[in-house]
């Protein structure tokens, strides 16, 4: 369960000055939301996913949909609220693949929404946080339901304490972990916010790679050398190469070093899902990967 913006993210030459102009390069309009975006990637995996949203009846929400089912996530749990605007992202891929995005979000799921009783039982539920009420809801009903619950955020937004005791996995950005532990290092931070989930946290850093600490034990994986074209949904992608390894039972340097080959093949295409591989893709690169960042 988590937002569903239809992003619509354009390639620059450079970001212009404040209240200047540049020609775009390149248009990408496709379906966004970390919850989502991370659905269709596990799609292309083989995996039987299903999304928890809210839309409005317009345009944007019908492509979301639409989009989704494309991939064979199951839309049957999709809220659509009549006579209201879906939520939209915009954003600006710089030639380095550095985005910004400005998202616009003026619909909300309430806990009322939720149609727990209908809901197909998960082996895992990832969340995003951002209706923190909704949230916690589902992340109850995930643990009576036997769910592991796995969790993401990337930047602060709206505070997530409430639900961090339900989650067993939380796997989050620098950009986030270091101002909410107020540590500047991944040991200290890992170590905090490990005392509050009491499961596995992991903490990712870009090019630096990702760490995790588990069972009181420490592991890094760097990230790997490709060309980066967007890093929109990098770490959506690392996100869905984590709980594929989750889900096959994999350890935790396993987990890391699928998390960080997904991230590597999406940011090689423009957009958060374009790059999201199939299986026999993620084989080929697994046979010869690149090298990685030291």
């Amino acid at each position: 369960m988590g937002i569903i913006p239809l992003d619509f993210l354009v390639s620059i030459p450079w970001f212009p000055e404040h209240g200047g102009k540049v020609d775009a390069t390149n248009l990408t309009v496709q379906g966004g939301g970390p919850i989502p975006n991370a659905m269709v990637g596990l799609a292309r995996l083989g995996v039987r996913t299903a999304v928890v949203a809210v839309v409005g009846d317009d345009l944007a929400g019908r492509l979301s949909i639409e989009q989704l089912k494309a991939d064979r996530v199951d839309t049957q749990y999709m809220i659509v609220k009549k006579s209201k605007q879906s939520a939209s992202a915009y954003g600006f891929i710089e030639p380095d693949g550095r985005r910004t995005i400005a998202l616009h979000r003026p619909i909300f799921i309430e806990p009322r929404d939720l149609r727990l009783a209908r809901y197909a039982a998960p082996r895992v539920l990832h969340l995003d946080g951002r209706d923190i009420d909704a949230t916690v809801k589902m992340a109850r009903w995930g643990q009576r339901a036997g769910a592991t619950v796995t969790f993401d955020i990337g930047s602060v937004r709206n505070d997530v304490t409430p639900v961090l005791p339900f989650i067993d996995h939380l796997i989050v950005a620098d950009a986030w972990a270091f101002p909410y532990t107020k540590e500047r290092k991944v040991r200290p931070a890992l170590e905090k916010l490990a005392a509050i989930t009491g499961g596995t946290v992991v903490i990712t850093e870009g090019i630096k790679g990702a760490t995790g600490l588990e069972n009181g034990w420490f592991l890094r994986h760097p990230a790997y050398r490709i060309t980066v074209v967007d890093t929109t949904g990098a770490g959506d992608a690392f996100h869905v190469g984590y709980i594929y390894g989750l889900l096959n039972g994999a350890d935790m340097a396993e987990r890391l070093k699928l998390g960080n080959v997904v991230a590597a093949l999406k940011c090689g295409v423009p957009g958060a899902r374009g790059g999201m591989p199939t299986l026999a893709r993620l084989r080929r690169f697994l046979k010869r990967p690149p090298e990685m960042y030291a």
